[in-house]
């Protein structure tokens, strides 16, 4: 069997029983289950949700995305081996850690397969919560160019590239596109403040003003775990995005919880500690495939720049990347996976299959 058939980069076309169409993203496809289904399984797995809830199946692809785009490579490798399972494997110890310590819950009631979670539907809360420890990427370049107030906070002058900053940064933005809320244009992932989020919580899907708190001090101390547990591997967690949602337990209660991914190379930015002291910028995250393209195209400028989309889909479409390129990402995915969960990562050698398989003899999902 070739790399590439092992590679999961379709995860949209498997046969679950569903009445609704598959929802795909960049990465995951979500299969919402049929009323019949959700009940069963809540009932005979015993989820700590409401009888009613609708329930999902989760399925993450190996796909890389990279400047609102899929990359595939060489050799019909349509994305990169493991790097579906590192995410996974990172998101799934992290929400575990979370657990452990108190914080919250996440939207995941069972990991049947790597590639697979059964999850609950979550009332999302419309904030892409991103949490910044380092100056670096586009904050950095818009303070190079003399910005000082991000998110409503005023940062102070004369701080360096990659510099660690004096305090953890929350700069929020909207997750889709916002309609009629006071002074936030109705555009996707646009700054917001923190008075705009307070002015507006219902707008936003939150249930009371209490829970921006709530959703601020989720933040911090996730963050705070993550960091801490990172530095102890002498890996430096440098900012992250976190999403957060409202679901409803068996007793009826409703709760702010964890959701997405948490803490993965895709969502965060993480740099190697020892490079870090010594001055140089290492970076073990999807960032370093970004630095890669970067070089590897004559005009990095179709990459960065947003009013030249079309030129970027088609040389994303018409240029597949060498093999080396996707197993260079593929060793940062599991490696920094591997130092996380302290588990070796094993490639499947047919996830698809496998998947297929689990579904339909353990939850009677596939007809």
């Amino acid at each position: 069997m070739s790399l590439a058939d092992k590679v999961l980069a379709v995860n949209n076309d498997l046969p679950i029983r569903s009445d609704l169409p598959v929802h795909s993203g960049k990465v995951r496809s979500v299969y919402w289950l049929t009323e019949a289904d959700s009940r069963r399984l809540i009932e005979e797995k015993g989820y700590n949700v409401a009888p009613d809830s609708p329930l999902a199946i989760m399925v993450i692809s190996d796909r890389i995305s990279a400047f609102d785009c899929i990359w595939h490579g060489e050799g019909g490798m349509n994305g990169v081996p493991g790097k579906g399972a590192a995410l996974n494997a990172i998101s799934n110890h992290w929400f575990k850690r979370f657990r452990e310590e108190g914080l919250a819950d996440s939207h995941i009631l069972e990991i049947p397969h790597p590639f697979v979670w059964i999850v609950q539907k979550a009332k999302p809360v419309m904030i892409e919560a991103i949490c910044r420890q380092y100056i670096t990427g586009s904050m950095w370049r818009s303070y190079e160019k003399g910005e000082r107030q991000f998110c409503g906070i005023e940062i102070a002058d004369n701080l360096q590239k990659d510099q660690k900053l004096p305090e953890l940064l929350i700069t929020p933005s909207t997750k889709g596109i916002l309609e009629n809320i006071p002074g936030v244009p109705a555009v996707d992932d646009v700054n917001i403040t923190r008075s705009d989020i307070e002015n507006n919580f219902a707008a936003f899907n939150f249930r009371n003003k209490d829970d921006i708190d709530r959703y601020e001090t989720l933040l911090k101390e996730g963050f705070d775990l993550i960091s801490d547990e990172l530095s102890k591997l002498d890996q430096v967690f440098v900012d992250t995005k976190f999403e957060f949602g409202y679901v409803t337990d068996q007793n009826g209660d409703e709760k702010l919880i964890y959701m997405d991914e948490v803490g993965t190379p895709d969502s965060s930015r993480i740099w190697d500690g020892p490079s870090y002291r010594e001055g140089k910028v290492v970076e073990k995250s999807k960032e370093g495939f970004r630095q890669l393209l970067l070089k590897h195209f004559p005009d990095p400028d179709i990459l960065l720049n947003k009013d030249r989309m079309v030129e970027r889909q088609a040389l994303a479409k018409n240029n597949p990347l060498p093999e080396s390129v996707l197993m260079e990402v593929s060793k940062t995915y599991l490696d920094i996976a591997e130092k996380i969960t302290g588990e070796t990562l094993t490639l499947s050698e047919n996830p698809k299959a496998e998947i297929i398989e689990i579904l339909r003899n353990q939850y009677g999902l596939i007809d």
